[in-house]
């Protein structure tokens, strides 16, 4: 890749493609205290992302390395994983998952939406829109559906990715003083401790049951089919590194949890069942479901009925969240989820909403309400 672009420094060089190249910018990042993070990735046609780009930015400079050229990023381990640099991303968790392999477990950290949903933006508020209502500046929007593992990059690719980068050290500062003067930066300190541990970046495959939606009100029997099946195709997606939905679709897995087939010419006659799909795996498939023990034929789904009660629970605890949330100036959904709701509302105690700092702002309200 031979296109120039400019950095913030005003030096005129090309994106990162020589181990040598790279050992400079490694000396260059050695001795910072602050690091703006970002990368561009791709994701399609395989269960890990495909690192396309790296971009960095430190006082006063910013450059593109490109992992599709120089493959082995070591050099950057020292920095990207230690202090005395904190690293500072946008929406960090996809980065973070992006960067495990390639660079090692990315900390410490500082995550500048997660930093304004704490100060009061919206929970979900991109690095554009932050940009612009703290910095007043506005970024070319021309590139975000860049296909970014095609080479070689335009100029203009180059410095739309180094935006993504150039105004992160200015917006840590200006957040950090924002949650100083509310009093929330033990708040946001809680939030990267989390963000920090990499065993949060892995899914478990006989966790992945939990992704599957639409799946309510199972008998047993279908519940140990879902739980192997899904955890199955995640074992298998991460051997074949392929999307998982290559290996089975998330509506093919509904559809054999909730009819049950039993044989291939079952299995066969499901809507969009591709035949390629049983020839490779239907005698996996089929064992799982004999495997899961269910009664023949199987019982009815039952679909849960509103329960009146539980409503006006839930009502009620929405409304005492939302409250909360108004009084701290902040989106309900930085406090709790529907889900820390849920389980609330079901004695649980365990949720999220219940620990740290969110158990003192909201979660003793809450249990004194459900």
């Amino acid at each position: 890749m031979h296109n120039k672009t400019h950095c913030t420094d005003g030096r005129t060089v090309h994106p990162v493609t020589s181990p040598e190249e790279l050992a400079e910018i490694a000396d260059r990042l050695a001795p910072q205290t602050a690091i703006g993070l970002d990368t561009e990735f791709l994701r399609e046609r395989t269960y890990h992302a495909q690192l396309c780009l790296l971009q960095l930015a430190w006082p006063g400079a910013a450059a593109c390395v490109d992992p599709l050229a120089v493959t082995d990023l070591a050099a950057l381990h020292p920095t990207l994983t230690a202090p005395p640099a904190v690293k500072i991303l946008h929406a960090s968790r996809q980065d973070l998952e992006v960067l495990l392999p390639a660079v090692g477990p990315v900390r410490p950290l500082f995550d500048t939406q997660i930093a304004a949903a704490l100060s009061g933006e919206s929970a979900q508020i991109g690095y554009g829109e932050l940009v612009r209502r703290l910095l007043g500046v506005e970024l070319a929007k021309a590139h975000t559906r860049a296909d970014w593992s095609r080479r070689p990059l335009s100029a203009e690719q180059i410095e739309y990715a180094l935006d993504d980068v150039r105004h992160l050290l200015a917006l840590k500062e200006a957040l950090e003083e924002r949650l100083e003067r509310l009093g929330r930066l033990t708040w946001l300190a809680e939030e990267l401790a989390a963000l920090e541990d990499p065993t949060t970046l892995a899914v478990d495959p006989d966790q992945a049951w939990r992704r599957l939606k639409g799946l309510s009100g199972l008998d047993p029997g279908r519940q140990r089919l879902l739980r192997a099946l899904a955890a199955w195709r995640e074992r298998r997606a991460l051997e074949r590194n392929r999307p998982r939905g290559w290996i089975l679709e998330d509506g093919l897995v509904r559809e054999i949890v909730l009819r049950v087939p039993r044989t291939p010419t079952a299995l066969s006659a499901l809507p969009g069942m591709p035949a390629g799909l049983i020839e490779r795996s239907g005698a996996q498939i089929l064992a799982h479901v004999q495997a899961a023990e269910i009664p023949d034929p199987p019982p009815p789904v039952s679909r849960p009925r509103p329960d009146p009660l539980r409503n006006a629970q839930l009502k009620q605890l929405g409304a005492v969240l939302r409250d909360a949330a108004a009084e701290l100036g902040l989106s309900p959904e930085v406090l709790a989820t529907r889900r820390d709701l849920e389980q609330l509302a079901e004695g649980r105690d365990d949720t999220a909403v219940l620990r740290g700092w969110r158990r003192e702002v909201v979660g003793v309200r809450l249990l004194a309400a459900r």
